[in-house]
């Protein structure tokens, strides 16, 4: 894959900024009991941030990609504001339900994103960084849940 397919800055940031949900993941295993605590709510807010943000990003791409006149536009801004409004109601509801519900988000989300209207706007690079991302990110969920749950 050349540079031009494969950017380092994004790529780098968009790795980067799994590393809360690693560090934080781990330590909700791993941490003496007061650090895990602090790190499960730590985590569930970190996850909240982070799918508002992938709102942000449709938002953006909406505003630069797609022309203001049109029911892409209309549409992708619409559903710009669903992964906040998930989020933002997850951090108020039991650990464990607010992290599947957390889960749906990035879901829905990358389900958005794999969709015949975004491929044909967002680049390869982007669909191939948040394929990555989306993983971790379930897997990381995943190991707090049943921290939560069954640990």
């Amino acid at each position: 894959m050349t540079a031009a397919c494969f950017p380092r800055l994004p790529w780098g940031l968009g790795l980067a900024g799994l590393i809360p949900f690693l560090a934080l993941s781990s330590a909700s295993w791993l941490a003496p009991m007061a650090w895990q605590v602090i790190a499960v709510p730590a985590f569930l807010y970190y996850s909240a941030v982070i799918l508002s943000f992938l709102g942000g990003v449709q938002w953006g791409v909406a505003m630069s990609l797609e022309s203001d006149d049109s029911g892409g536009f209309r549409s992708r801004l619409a559903l710009s504001m669903v992964p906040s409004l998930i989020a933002w109601p997850a951090l108020l509801l039991h650990p464990v339900i607010g992290a599947w519900v957390l889960i749906a988000g990035f879901l829905l989300v990358r389900l958005h994103e794999c969709g015949k209207m975004s491929r044909e706007l967002l680049p390869v690079w982007y669909q191939s960084l948040r394929n990555v991302l989306t993983a971790v990110v379930v897997v990381c969920h995943g190991l707090v849940i049943w921290r939560l749950a069954y640990g």
